[in-house]
């Protein structure tokens, strides 16, 4: 096994237990390896800091996986992480629907994993992680005897690695559009042609935070992908529902869904730029009891952040003005280099450019299926707040 020795005066990130190790970081490798390959970091003086995996393509040159000198990265280790992860969802009440594996915060950097039921779906974005695919595929098998595993590794992120996109089967094939209940709703959810890995788990828990402010309510989706918040909106009670989405594909999904769940006079969706129709119904002078908007991310890279919190600010100001004075905003920021407090600052200066007052009802993340380590952002990434708009 090589080993990574780190330069002198790295910062106190990586001893403080960051998992990523960039290249300029690095000040020798000693012996051979292959890219993808697990090796020994170590500090200039010869202190063991973990093992992980290594491709000098990435800028992240080492992914750590253990800060134990006597774990084997192997098969087994794989299985164990699994185990001690489902066991930590099942603590918590996730036992149909969860995010298995949650990369990093589940010490297994750069590997999703989302059950649906009987039937997962793996994503490996790195190439250390990706040579491991048979054993977290064993694994699955194992732990769980599912119905069906499918790959949605088609994401650009692999490119940085070296990686080709690419999805598909890694069981034997069946049917991609399945079922899933939440909250007391079924949705269709297409594990194939889906967005990510084909449905937002990680609003699951924010979807009932709606269920007392849309009783009796006219409410307004924009971004509604495939109707979920809408759907629970009708299901707690709304009169009406207005679901907006770009998507053709999306809209259609959503119509299928609040047909599943008997809602399609309550639940009615409109494929249209949701920007634009926006901005018209706002000089219309039209007004909804409960406006509800879940974009999807601005930025992925730090270079465009202002770009990013100038969209959030401008979506915001149309949806305050939408809503009727006494009745809420529902909004949600998925850019994680987007943090709390500059998501809030940026509704805040929304709420004063519209000359409106916000009372917070509710602010909270991601549902904890998909855990928060503090000091690594990539896993502190969801923002949902509502507030009354007076």
């Amino acid at each position: 096994m090589a080993t990574v020795v780190l330069k002198k005066r790295i910062g106190h990130r990586v001893l403080n237990g960051h998992p990523w190790i960039f290249g300029n970081e690095v000040q020798d490798i000693k012996g051979t390896y292959e890219p993808g390959d697990t090796v020994t970091v170590e500090t200039p003086d010869g202190k063991f800091l973990g093992k992980g995996y290594i491709n000098p393509q990435s800028q992240i040159i080492v992914r750590l996986l253990t800060r134990k000198k006597t774990d084997e990265i192997n098969e087994n280790f794989f299985l164990s992480r699994i185990i001690a992860a489902w066991e930590y969802r099942k603590k918590l009440g996730y036992a149909e629907n969860c995010r298995l594996i949650f990369g990093e915060a589940d010490d297994m950097p750069q590997l999703i994993i989302d059950k649906f039921n009987d039937y997962f779906v793996l994503q490996t974005l790195a190439l250390g992680m990706d040579k491991w695919k048979p054993a977290i595929v064993k694994a699955i098998e194992t732990v769980f005897n599912p119905k069906g595993i499918y790959e949605r590794n088609d994401v650009p992120v692999r490119e940085l690695e070296g990686l080709p996109q690419q999805k598909g089967f890694l069981s034997a094939p069946f049917n991609t559009d399945i079922l899933i209940n939440e909250n007391g709703l079924t949705f269709h959810v297409d594990i194939e042609h889906g967005q990510k890995t084909g449905y937002f788990l990680d609003q699951q828990d924010n979807r009932r935070a709606i269920q007392h402010i849309v009783k009796g309510a006219d409410v307004l989706g924009a971004f509604c992908y495939t109707g979920t918040f809408e759907l629970h909106a009708g299901y707690y009670g709304a009169r009406s529902v207005l679901g907006l989405d770009i998507s053709a594909s999306a809209i259609a999904q959503s119509e299928r869904n609040a047909r599943l769940n008997g809602l399609q006079d309550v639940c009615k969706f409109m494929e249209v730029n949701a920007f634009d129709i926006l901005k018209q119904w706002t000089r219309e002078s039209k007004t909804w009891d409960v406006v509800m908007l879940d974009p999807p991310s601005f930025t992925k890279t730090r270079d465009n952040i202002q770009k990013a919190i100038t969209g959030y600010k401008e979506i915001n100001l149309r949806g305050m003005k939408l809503v009727k004075p006494g009745g809420f905003l529902v909004t949600s920021s998925c850019t994680n280099l987007v943090n709390a407090e500059m998501f809030l600052e940026t509704i805040h200066m929304a709420a004063w450019d519209a000359r409106r007052k916000l009372r917070q009802v509710v602010f909270q993340h991601q549902s904890a299926d998909h855990p928060i380590i503090r000091g690594l952002e990539n896993t502190h990434y969801l923002k949902f707040l509502i507030v009354q708009v007076l």
